[in-house]
């Protein structure tokens, strides 16, 4: 991870979720701990289903004490259809444009294929990267580690 480390700031942005609205990431800072949940395609299987895992389960997630934001490139529009199809009521970002800048902040930006790897990211409410975990791409992830994880970075 060039540039990005455990212990070390996360990189702030501000993206656009699936209804249009900015969501930043200091804006939880001293208030929240943030799972960052990177994701390469909406409507793809493997995300869809992780998707729904959250959704299922997002009162973990969400609470007074913790956040959770997916990011993948795709488009505003695309992501509101995601939302919209399978019930998904939480923030769902937009890294379309520029193109993958936020993922490649994080240094989880596939160039081959255009899309965020499947990453997550766990941010303390001081803004600093907790923890970290790559999946390949066909390979979903443990919900229950990343639960774990996000309340012990409250």
């Amino acid at each position: 991870m060039s540039g990005l480390s455990l212990g070390g700031p996360a990189p702030d942005f501000t993206l656009r979720d699936q209804f249009g609205q900015d969501v930043t990431l200091s804006s939880y800072r001293g208030t929240k701990a943030v799972a960052i949940i990177f994701y390469p395609w909406a409507f793809s299987g493997v995300c869809t289903g992780e998707m729904a895992g959250i959704r299922d389960r997002l009162a973990e997630f969400m609470t007074f004490d913790t956040e959770v934001l997916a990011i993948s490139t795709d488009p505003v529009y695309s992501l509101r259809a995601f939302a919209d199809q399978d019930g998904l009521n939480f923030p769902l970002l937009s890294d379309f444009w520029p193109h993958g800048e936020v993922a490649r902040a994080y240094d989880v930006f596939d160039e081959t294929k255009g899309v965020a790897r499947r990453s997550s990211y766990v941010i303390d409410r001081q803004g600093m990267v907790r923890w970290a975990v790559h999946n390949a791409l066909p390979e979903g992830r443990d919900l229950d580690e990343h639960l774990k994880q996000l309340v012990a970075a409250t």
